[in-house]
């Protein structure tokens, strides 16, 4: 387990980096997995990881569509990003009818998953999970494996 302490959001870049080296050595789908309260900067992470695939549309949480997916131009591996909000889900089986299962073995997507938690059957063994917190002075405290 590796422990970041996150004090700019100009800092998330780097984190964003080391993160893709991560997610790209991963076999079949790469999925990562968001935990935290609301406003810890979940959202934040995933916007930089856009600006580092090269994304140019604006990433926003897609809390109330559920699930939204984004070209990527800078990365060899990676072709798109789908972002997934779980917040709003009562029951797993709302996410099936999209093609999840799919969604999350496809080895050119990166798949992340805002409250991982709500859904947890469904999210695949080979998961990067990230957990972030809120320390003193309003830094975040980011954890990952």
């Amino acid at each position: 387990m590796r422990t970041r302490i996150v004090k700019e959001e100009t800092e998330l870049e780097s984190l964003a980096r080391e993160l893709l080296e991560i997610l790209s050595q991963k076999e079949g789908g790469a999925v990562l997995a968001l935990s935290g309260d609301l406003g810890v900067g979940k959202t934040a992470l995933t916007k930089a990881l856009g600006r580092t695939l090269g994304i140019v549309d604006s990433i926003t949480s897609p809390t109330f569509v559920i699930m939204k997916s984004y070209p990527v131009s800078l990365h060899e591996r990676f072709k798109a990003l789908t972002h997934i909000d779980a917040y709003r889900i009562e029951d797993e089986s709302e996410l099936l009818v999209l093609g999840i299962q799919d969604i999350f073995s496809d080895p050119n997507r990166l798949t992340v998953i805002e409250w991982p938690e709500r859904i947890e059957t469904l999210v695949p063994e080979n998961v990067v999970y990230v957990r972030m917190q809120i320390g003193k002075d309003e830094e975040r405290i980011v954890t990952y494996d």
